[in-house]
């Protein structure tokens, strides 16, 4: 939805519930065009001092050895420490991927809508750049799912740093179009699951959240991590309207005027009712949830997304 005549409005809540921000404020990132140096500066300025946290497996730098057991995969045996020991050693390694990502965009016409600093779109993007820096600096293997009424883009899960660019150019190239469908791509993305995963959907929640909210638990149910960032403009949340406007559908192009005080009331009572109903099936289901006004800065979206990462790591 937008509106062809708006007044600017404060920001009606805390950005986080941890006091200061650390965050720049999302009018200043806007005017950053580079989206990886968008996503640094949210990361570096979130998780400075952050320690890696290495885990056991086959697949990058060599760390220690251990005896071998039987059912051991002798692939992993060292042949030559085996010729002067005479005795079986496994290599260890630390992980390559400690956590498997998917990032789902909603690139829905509904996005586009903003008059602020950032439209939904922006926030977005910048979001997903940024979680898509994190996890591959935290050696993760993240994936892109961008959609409207089907998946208009998708990118393979993958850990090493060279595929930040590959993610990064497919979310610049994100538009805001089309009508949204959000329960199919996310039921093809269940089919497609073949190992316990972690799905970040980024969307405003405007198409029959009834189904994508039902389709959430259903992959919650499946053993994997499942976060919401339900993200909406802060005229949306606020509806700081004065004058009479024409609100238009961005979706269905459809033209509505009215006199805002005349319907601010209920237009508040019933989005707090539909926020309510989205937080609480979530929850209700595992599904972790998260609010985002544009206007705030990031930070509640990335502890949001390392507290869902921490249960599945």
């Amino acid at each position: 939805m937008k509106t062809e005549r708006a007044d600017r409005n404060t920001d009606r809540s805390s950005s986080s519930n941890t006091g200061r921000s650390t965050f720049i404020d999302p009018a200043i990132l806007a005017s950053l065009d580079n989206l990886e140096l968008r996503a640094r500066v949210v990361v570096e300025g979130f998780l400075a001092g952050l320690h890696k946290s290495p885990k056991r497996g086959f697949s990058v730098e060599f760390t220690d050895y251990r005896h071998y057991v039987r059912g051991d995969d002798l692939r992993h045996v060292d042949w030559k420490l085996y010729g002067r020991t005479d005795k079986l050693y496994i290599r260890q390694y630390e992980d390559e991927t400690n956590v498997r990502s998917f990032v789902v965009i909603d690139s829905s016409a509904s996005m586009a809508c903003g008059e602020q600093a950032m439209t939904k779109m922006d926030y977005a993007k910048t979001l997903a750049s940024a979680l898509a820096y994190f996890m591959i600096q935290q050696r993760d293997a993240v994936g892109l799912i961008a959609y409207d009424e089907v998946v208009n883009d998708y990118v393979p899960a993958k850990a090493r740093k060279q595929h930040l660019l590959t993610l990064l150019r497919s979310i610049h190239r994100l538009q805001a179009a089309r009508h949204t469908n959000s329960v199919k791509p996310l039921q093809e993305l269940a089919a497609s699951l073949r190992q316990r995963s972690q799905i970040v959907l980024i969307s405003d929640m405007l198409s029959d959240e009834v189904e994508t909210i039902r389709t959430l638990r259903q992959l919650r149910a499946m053993g994997n991590e499942v976060i919401v960032f339900h993200v909406l403009d802060e005229q949306e949340l606020g509806f700081a309207f004065n004058e009479s406007s024409a609100f238009v559908d961005l979706e269905t192009g459809e033209r509505y005027l009215t006199t805002p005080g005349a319907i601010r009331d209920s237009y508040l009572e019933n989005l707090q009712l539909y926020l309510d109903y989205c937080r609480s099936q979530c929850q209700r289901g595992g599904v972790d949830y998260c609010l985002l006004n544009t206007a705030q800065p990031l930070d509640r979206a990335l502890a949001a997304y390392l507290s869902s990462r921490s249960r599945l790591s």
